[in-house]
């Protein structure tokens, strides 16, 4: 059989779990395109799968299986065919549990976590001579140093990783394990990735790293860089019209970060700020290193610098020994702070962390009941933030169209979905939308003027 030339070779990519997951993925087609894949829409007839995990959520494991046992008779179809199909779990479920996928799923050809996908080529080259891979290393190599310029096709609203990996180890969670130590990039080289966002198109830039707020990168003089210099800087960027970051820690919420939410005019009025537990016992249990109380403070500061600022925050229910009166003072800290949005679960075990081997678990039907009654107030207070925007005009990028014919969608400033009746040449772009309608998970509204305050280069 003729080989086909290089550009036709099809990628597909499957993304589970956080922006930074994303933002991955987007590096590893870059890396891959000089090789001549160029990234498809469904595994079907693809030349490599990659699935990018994330090994956060319940049943990670079970899901990527799931999965690959999908792909297994389109690997097969594929070699019936005389062609070849590269299927590679890539991300944190392979980070810990590399050699178990490879034996479990003897049709996976590679397996690489999170820190070593800049030797991609290298893995592809091998697993095509038919070798199969398991590079799961942290060689101490800056991986930053080592990707290729990326093929800048994110759009209107892009991500950008400037720190990865955690020092807290938190006891239920996996990242330090499988991203790593903390390690900030430098600024020089996340200044310059920011203009070639905006160079390319981009309005909104959302800075991305699993403690984002403890980046700590070299700036141009040497001197070490905290989140809110960084964010100083990359505010000044002509052409950029929105700023956001994710993920933080409370107790990486310094002087200079808070000042920064007043000061600077692009830094959008919204804070995904996780707490996880409002008992000050289960925050020790989690050695989240952080107390209600700092909590409160850093929201009370937050709130003093910009009045608007929005709140979301992840919160896990039915932590090992929590009690009911645990569970009451989460409630506490939701009434007292309360939020634009959240996301919450029932805790689950994840194996090789410390939690994995705590007692006094709680009753599944109990941590049941007790994030029913948690979301039931989190709702209430979506629902009525969304509900205060209604009569507010906001500006909004619309960067998709929706479902109904003449539909867009956007975010506000607040990160809301907005659905609003709108002609195409307003895709890409911020138009002030006058809100109408707010609902549990979304606002709707029309557009004021045909003017829009930014627009994406063309």
């Amino acid at each position: 059989m003729q080989e086909r030339a290089p550009n036709t070779k099809k990628l597909y990519i499957k993304t589970w779990g956080c922006q930074m997951n994303s933002y991955d993925s987007g590096r590893m087609a870059d890396i891959l395109r000089p090789l001549g894949y160029r990234a498809v829409d469904a595994p079907e007839g693809a030349d490599m799968v990659i699935l990018n995990t994330c090994h956060i959520r319940e049943k990670a494991t079970d899901k990527v299986f799931s999965d690959l046992g999908r792909l297994r008779p389109l690997k097969e179809q594929k070699e019936a065919e005389g062609g070849k199909m590269l299927v590679a779990v890539a991300g944190c479920v392979a980070q810990a549990e590399g050699d178990f996928i490879l034996e479990r799923a003897p049709y996976v050809d590679m397996v690489f976590g999170p820190q070593t996908y800049h030797e991609l080529p290298e893995m592809v080259l091998k697993a095509n001579g038919n070798e199969r891979i398991v590079n799961t290393d942290f060689d101490g190599d800056n991986k930053f140093d080592k990707l290729p310029e990326e093929h800048l096709n994110s759009g209107v609203s892009a991500f950008l990783s400037i720190q990865e990996g955690c020092d807290k180890f938190c006891t239920y969670c996996v990242v330090p394990y499988t991203r790593g130590a903390e390690y900030s990039r430098d600024v020089r080289a996340i200044i310059d990735e920011a203009r070639r966002l905006v160079d390319a198109g981009a309005l909104e830039i959302t800075v991305l790293g699993q403690n984002v707020n403890a980046f700590h990168g070299v700036g141009p003089d040497g001197s070490i860089w905290g989140l809110g210099q960084l964010l100083r800087a990359l505010n000044e960027i002509d052409g950029l019209e929105r700023l956001r970051y994710t993920t933080s820690h409370p107790g990486d919420m310094d002087d200079d970060l808070i000042a920064a939410h007043g000061e600077l005019d692009k830094l959008q009025p919204f804070l995904h700020l996780p707490v996880q537990s409002g008992s000050n016992k289960i925050l020790k249990a989690m050695n989240r290193k952080h107390t209600r109380d700092l909590y409160f403070d850093v929201i009370e500061r937050l709130r003093k610098a910009r009045p608007d600022l929005a709140f979301s925050s992840d919160f896990i229910v039915g932590f090992p020994g929590e009690t009911e009166e645990d569970f009451e003072d989460t409630m506490d800290l939701v009434r007292r702070v309360g939020f634009a949005s959240c996301y919450s679960f029932k805790f689950s075990a994840r194996p090789g962390t410390p939690a994995a081997n705590m007692q006094n678990l709680v009753h599944e039907s109990i941590a049941t009941e007790r994030l029913a009654r948690l979301q039931g107030l989190l709702n209430e207070q979506q629902i009525a933030f969304n509900k205060k925007c209604v009569g507010l005009t906001l500006p909004v990028l619309l960067d998709r169209k929706g479902k109904k014919p003449g539909q867009l969608v956007g975010r506000s400033p607040f990160n809301q979905s907005v659905f609003v009746e709108a002609p195409d040449r307003l895709m890409n772009t911020i138009a002030q939308i006058q809100i109408s309608e707010g609902f549990e998970n979304s606002l709707t509204g029309s557009v004021v003027t045909g003017e829009t305050e930014s627009r994406a280069a063309s």
